[in-house]
């Protein structure tokens, strides 16, 4: 049999009443009304939808997310901060939240003072308390600060200070929400000790991030919220693939959207003797997409239509990086190809074997020249895509390179 459950949800929804406009008198009302402002009825907005999960106790578990997920709300149900509007919530031990460091402390009081009433509220006796007050002071850093009222404390000494509190006041759950780690760097270090101590002596962590690394590194399992709802659950590595699926098909499919927007004299420019009708994108497969693993080959299917028969045309694109830096460019007659009779329309297929390019945002200017270089049609920083790569990586394009190490 498995361990008891720490944390269970059963059917939880929570919602939020979203205040319309309200006029303050009976003036400002009937102004309102003449300039055609409709008055909101209060309206209630569903951040959480029918949830269920169970962590054992002494696991850990990563929750991940787009913003407005609902990831924060469903760490201040488990606090108690927050109470579900519909289904059960169970919490089995004393639970330490590093959710909003400092929350709860107030401005006027000392460091020391703050420290006993959230100790005290957390549910510590005075007794338990001295002997854990000067194991938090040292680790919080504040030295004679701790006597000072807070309200004259930096956001840095606030942060850690209930850091200090939260982590040494023997949590059986711990819930993070994008806060593993504050200060500098030696004191970041102390924050990885502590949470790894932790997590040692069982204590159940339930960590809220956007950092893929961070829930590999810490946690056993991982759960993927959606619009309220949980869209996957499993190991972090099953987790996080099928998350970042979804939000490459989405940026993906935005893009593929940018590419149908009708185009202002910015973005074109040329005489329209031969005109580009449009361009896509796809991958070796020949699928549509707009976002690319470096190193993958694009194919990019430029439409066109003549207008008037011309003696020459030059088709040619460029990839510029999104500051608009030329990061290489070509045509057909730099590559000696000698171009058809184009007949009224048809289109042009580019393929780029590698798109060697360390990951960021993009674009692919196509044009039809004539031999003398005057546009008949130019389509500049008009076409979007995305590039993934290692990360880490500087500059722009990836070069292939390889490492020995010899030691004598």
């Amino acid at each position: 049999m498995g361990a008891a459950a720490a944390i269970t949800l059963h059917h939880v929804t929570k919602t939020f009443r979203l205040r319309g406009y309200r006029a303050t008198t009976l003036k400002t009302a009937a102004m309102e009304v003449l300039r055609g402002r409709r008055m909101r009825k209060d309206e209630r907005f569903e951040v959480l939808r029918d949830v269920d999960l169970s962590l054992e106790a002494g696991r850990s578990l990563g929750i991940i997310g787009r913003n407005g997920s609902g990831k924060s709300t469903l760490l201040k149900l488990i606090a108690g901060i927050y109470r579900p509007d519909a289904g059960e919530i169970q919490v089995s031990g004393r639970v330490a939240s590093l959710i909003e460091l400092g929350a709860g402390f107030h401005p006027e009081f000392t460091g020391r003072e703050n420290v006993v009433i959230n100790a005290l509220i957390l549910g510590l006796s005075r007794r338990a308390i001295a002997m854990k007050f000067d194991e938090i002071l040292e680790f919080s850093g504040l030295g004679g600060f701790i006597d000072e009222p807070t309200r004259t404390y930096s956001s840095g000494m606030y942060m850690r200070l209930g850091f200090a509190v939260a982590v040494h006041l023997e949590p059986d759950i711990l819930l993070v929400d994008e806060l593993l780690a504050v200060g500098d760097e030696e004191f970041q270090k102390r924050c990885f000790d502590r949470v790894s101590d932790l997590r040692r002596r069982g204590t159940t962590l339930v960590l809220v991030t956007h950092d893929p690394v961070a829930v590999e590194r810490w946690c056993d399992d991982a759960v993927w919220l959606d619009r309220g709802g949980v869209r996957a659950a499993g190991s972090p590595r099953k987790v996080l693939d099928l998350y970042h699926e979804a939000l490459t098909q989405d940026e993906s499919d935005a893009l593929a959207r940018s590419y149908m927007e009708p185009m202002d004299g910015s973005h074109r420019w040329g005489t329209r003797e031969v005109e580009i009708t449009g361009v896509r994108l796809a991958d070796a497969a020949g699928r549509e997409r707009y976002v690319f693993e470096s190193g993958e080959a694009v194919i990019a299917t430029i439409g066109y239509r003549v207008h008037q028969t011309v003696t020459s045309a030059i088709f040619g694109f460029a990839i510029l990086r999104a500051d608009g830096f030329c990061v290489y460019g070509s045509n057909t007659e730099i590559a000696d190809i000698k171009l058809p009779d184009l007949g009224t329309s048809g289109q042009i297929a580019l393929t780029l074997d590698r798109l060697d390019l360390v990951a960021g945002s993009y674009f692919i200017d196509v044009a039809v020249n004539s031999r003398e270089g005057s546009a008949y049609d130019y389509h500049g920083r008009r076409y979007p895509f995305s590039v993934r790569s290692l990360p880490g990586e500087l500059g722009v394009t990836r070069l292939p390179h390889r490492w020995k190490i010899s030691p004598t």
